[in-house]
């Protein structure tokens, strides 16, 4: 019975990740504007991600009515199904708004509190990367059919390449800027994408060997952590800790401990 939730889960994230990506994709204003502001005047929301929201929670919620959801756009429902839909329906919100092509829609499904299903789909690549828990990750593009993801064998940490991002509020992105100045030395170098989502799932498909953030969410991460594991990559926060607002870390085995030790030693974590 469970198999078969998760397979319908997994479908139903996946209708709802693509309708939501053609949405963001062929429906994107040429006069596109800001619609809110959050955290800060660069941390911005734009009438896309909140219409992307809509069409998610309203074609979930049409299907499974007694499921919960956790929204970035504001969609907080408590379901009494035991499942929680987490979605970010427009990861890489700045990158979209200026027309850059590095954003994703993430849909995760959890079942008593723990991610069992997620879909992250990145339209302006042609690619859709999904797991199921215990059962691999996946990639499918117009061009290439499906095909399973493995992390990348993990070279030595100064041979990884590692990506990371930064937060809107001003004083942690400057302590942010200090940590990448520490690590850049010590590693092959580092890249700044702006959708954790897509970085995640890099680290899936081996073209990252590691990735690591602070101040995200769990609409951010909840998708592209199980893709990440799934496809044989550690993911975490501080060292024992899981993923979390403190510090997300992800790598191949053998990048992610001593990139997570670094993290540690340097404050990472905090200002």
């Amino acid at each position: 019975m469970t198999d078969a939730l998760h397979r319908d889960l997994l479908e139903l994230a996946q209708e709802a990740a693509r309708r939501a990506g053609e949405l963001l994709r062929d429906g994107r204003p040429a006069d596109l504007a800001v619609a809110k502001t959050k955290s800060s005047p660069i941390d911005v929301v734009t009438e896309m991600d909140i219409a992307a929201e809509k069409l998610i929670t309203d074609l979930i919620s049409g299907q499974r009515p007694d499921d919960g959801f956790l929204g970035e756009e504001g969609a907080s429902v408590e379901g009494t199904s035991g499942i929680r839909w987490v979605i970010d329906p427009l990861d890489g919100t700045v990158n979209y708004l200026y027309g850059l092509p590095t954003w994703a829609v993430s849909i995760a499904a959890e079942q008593d509190g723990e991610t069992v299903v997620g879909v992250v789909a990145a339209p302006m690549r042609g690619e859709t990367y999904h797991a199921v828990r215990g059962g691999g990750a996946w990639a499918t593009g117009a061009w290439q059919g499906e095909r399973a993801l493995a992390c990348r064998p993990a070279p030595p940490l100064d041979q990884a390449l590692v990506s990371t991002g930064f937060n809107y509020v001003t004083e942690v992105r400057a302590h942010q800027a200090g940590i990448a100045a520490r690590l850049i030395p010590v590693l092959r170098d580092i890249r700044r994408g702006g959708s954790a989502a897509i970085d995640l799932c890099d680290v899936a498909c081996g073209r990252l060997d590691g990735y690591y953030e602070r101040g995200l969410n769990a609409w951010d991460f909840a998708a592209g952590d199980l893709i990440a594991r799934e496809a044989g990559a550690l993911t975490g926060g501080r060292p024992g800790e899981r993923p979390s607002r403190d510090l997300t870390v992800a790598g191949s085995p053998g990048v992610f401990e001593p990139l997570q030790r670094l993290l540690e030693d340097f404050g990472a974590w905090h200002d």
